[in-house]
């Protein structure tokens, strides 16, 4: 979609049951990437909504999300060096949530 933007979305949760929590609710946002790594494409809306869930999952004075705007969705082909274990490229595809 032309409205859509890339972001990578990383995280630093201090406890194991927020990770997971966190973990399990950016499935619905994103590809995953990497451990606390996800690349979302993300309409306005979705990005609201995946924001107030974040902040609703995390504890505000011991976790960190970082959110990195790379730009119009529609403009970008994200290309990734992997050093070590192989990273497969993430294919655009429609996602229902």
């Amino acid at each position: 979609m032309a409205d859509e933007r890339l972001f990578i979305v990383t995280y630093d949760i201090s406890d194991q049951k927020r990770w997971r929590r966190v973990f399990k609710a950016m499935h619905g946002y994103g590809e995953w990437i990497q451990l606390s790594v996800f690349q979302c494409r993300l309409s306005r809306r979705h990005r609201a909504e995946m924001e107030t869930r974040l902040r609703e999952l995390i504890k505000h004075g011991e976790d960190h999300v970082l959110l990195i705007d790379v730009g119009p969705a529609d403009k970008i082909d994200l290309a990734m060096a992997s050093i070590g274990k192989a990273v497969s490229k993430i294919e655009r595809q429609a996602l229902v949530i």
